[in-house]
């Protein structure tokens, strides 16, 4: 009976992390302290980012779009799954399925894309140092990041499409606590998914090739700052580039093995780990690592802080 009323829902069931209520309970603080602290994070980026005149550098610039990436990617599955979880309601309706769909794809590929600009920042800024300001101009960077921001909608639009025209016969069961593309793909019982199939081959190779330039990128990074003689040049230059390499590495690793890997019909904790590790990992753990290697980016958050503090004493003491 429930299997029929699921089959007939014109929603979906998200299966989530377990089926008794206090690991329910559990994982649904988890992610909600994770969101927080992605949230408090990539603000404090976004907002130092603005508003401190030493940080209008193309590199902050672009740490700012990603931080405002990171900040949309995690609110698009997380707050969801923390409602189900407390809630103890995994039901999601086929228009909020469909948003999730096309929002989730679009960050995935424009966070891709971002961080494939973000690693040929890096190759002008060491490899070609007197012809930066040239090559990265505040133009050129306005402009790549419209191109970022335009291909991750370009993908979302597609992947959306494709995912929803197929027919959904079989039981409508989501082993996943969001609207995974994979897992819709095996509610079809017809070969309607070979849409999918093709975009998911076009976005591989669109994949490929951004991975293909961030790993010839630092390999001409660090044939060059290898060869600066001085120590304390190697270290100034390494703690720009390793943060970032941290950041692609995890992304792109976990997420290439989870769509290559084949989707299970009992997924066990290790896939629902592996997603959790590119979907909500990346967007919390960012800000602590940009900000931690980078003293640029420590002493503009003092400022912020102190600052606030100042003003406020200012205030309170006119007051009195």
């Amino acid at each position: 009976m429930i299997t029929a009323n699921i089959t007939t829902m014109s929603g979906f069931l998200l299966m989530g992390f377990s089926d008794i209520r206090e690991l329910q309970i559990l994982h649904g603080f988890l992610f909600l302290v994770m969101y927080l602290l992605s949230l408090a994070g990539n603000l404090i980026i976004i907002i130092i980012t603005t508003l401190d005149q030493h940080l209008q550098a193309p590199m902050y610039y672009f740490l700012k779009h990603l931080s405002l990436l990171d900040l949309s990617f995690i609110s698009v599955t997380v707050p969801q799954s923390v409602n189900n979880a407390l809630m103890n309601d995994g039901y999601i309706s086929r228009s909020q399925c469909t948003l999730q769909v096309f929002f989730f794809t679009s960050f995935v590929s424009a966070e891709v894309a971002i961080l494939t600009v973000m690693s040929y920042d890096r190759y002008i800024a060491i490899c070609f140092p007197l012809h930066y300001e040239v090559i990265m101009h505040p133009c050129k960077c306005k402009w790549a990041v419209v191109a970022v921001w335009l291909s991750g909608s370009i993908s979302g639009i597609l992947y959306t499409a494709i995912t929803f025209s197929i027919t959904f016969c079989r039981v409508k069961i989501i082993h996943q606590f969001f609207c995974d593309v994979p897992q819709l793909i095996k509610l079809s019982c017809s070969n309607d998914y070979l849409g999918v199939v093709g975009v998911n081959i076009f976005m591989a190779m669109m994949g490929l090739i951004c991975f293909t330039s961030i790993v010839l990128s630092y390999i001409h990074i660090f044939s060059t700052v290898l060869r600066i003689p001085s120590a304390a040049g190697q270290s100034k230059a390494f703690s720009t580039c390793l943060p970032h390499l941290f950041v692609v590495s995890f992304f792109l690793s976990t997420g290439i093995f989870d769509f290559l890997k084949p989707t299970s019909d009992s997924p066990t904790v290790f896939d629902l780990m592996i997603s959790i590790f590119y979907t909500v990992i990346p967007p919390t753990l960012n800000p602590i690592i940009y900000s931690l290697r980078n003293e640029v980016m420590k002493e503009a958050f003092k400022k912020l802080v102190l600052g606030r503090e100042f003003t406020r004493k200012k205030i309170f003491l006119s007051f009195c």
